[in-house]
């Protein structure tokens, strides 16, 4: 029982570069006192960076698809291949630079009824990232995603994501993201892993609530902080990255959201969701909402 691991760390890459070699330094470097299994799982990539991540790592598995099977599929992988009783799943853009792996773990072990744990997430220039949030309710969402993309501070969008709390505290939330998130292998057990019918996107909000819905927490803790880049490996394909996240948005509102009367709504929200994702293909980049 010695060499059990206390956590598993797993690594979703795609064409990623020197980010994955710089995200498996900074989970090596804030490890702590657990115990680490650590395994990469890589979509089909033609940079080499998995390779060179995992060179001179005996404690690195390196799981290689054929082909880009998406996000959750490749999660779900590396989760099947670790024992571990909890799992970080982090992104291979992603960079730890404040507290240790046993502090979010620590968090874990005393909260026994949260499934999933949440880490404070920041832009590279130091800004937060809004990672952990509400599931917004139809109206609400119809807000955020026409005024988001061109008026930042609209109530929609602030209530959704819960801009009026600056991420010091540890609470409750109704979804964190899968950038940076330690999963109870327990709390997966019972509710599933990741649903694979998400490509990319969404995925981690999906899976939020089955564990919500189940009587599990979902928690944010300061105690982890990363350094998201966010869209390495889509670099240079924002519009089909806009109509797979709203696709994925639409997979996540048939299956959650459309019960009864509401299923009524499904055309409308289908056109409504490709009406943004044309919004954002063609206004400025700007970092998301």
């Amino acid at each position: 029982m010695a060499d059990f691991p206390d956590l598993a760390v797993v690594v979703v890459n795609h064409n990623t570069g020197q980010y994955l070699s710089r995200c498996m330094d900074s989970v090596h470097a804030s490890a702590g006192d657990v115990r680490l299994e650590v395994v990469t799982v890589d979509n089909a990539s033609s940079d080499g960076s998995a390779g060179r991540a995992s060179a001179g790592r005996p404690d690195v598995r390196l799981i290689a698809n054929p082909n880009n099977r998406g996000f959750a599929h490749a999660a779900n992988q590396g989760i099947a291949a670790t024992s571990a009783p909890f799992v970080l799943l982090l992104n291979p853009d992603a960079e730890i630079v404040g507290g240790t792996l046993a502090a979010l773990v620590k968090v874990a072990r005393e909260r026994p009824g949260a499934g999933a744990v949440g880490a404070l997430v920041r832009n590279p220039d130091g800004s937060i990232q809004p990672s952990a949030r509400r599931v917004p309710r139809l109206g609400e969402a119809l807000g955020h995603a026409f005024l988001g993309p061109v008026w930042r501070g609209n109530p929609w969008t602030r209530s959704y994501t819960m801009a009026g709390w600056d991420r010091s505290s540890e609470r409750e939330v109704e979804w964190v993201s899968g950038s940076a998130v330690v999963l109870r292998r327990e709390a997966l057990d019972e509710v599933g892993p990741f649903d694979e019918s998400y490509f990319m996107y969404v995925e981690d909000v999906d899976l939020c609530t089955r564990l919500r819905r189940a009587g599990w927490a979902v928690v944010f803790s300061p105690e982890l902080e990363v350094v998201h880049q966010i869209g390495v490996s889509t670099h240079g394909q924002r519009g089909r990255m806009a109509f797979a996240h709203s696709d994925s948005i639409y997979r996540y509102f048939v299956k959650h959201r459309s019960a009864g009367a509401a299923g009524l709504l499904r055309p409308f929200v289908r056109v409504a969701l490709w009406l943004r994702a044309i919004l954002m293909s063609v206004l400025p980049r700007r970092r998301p909402a």
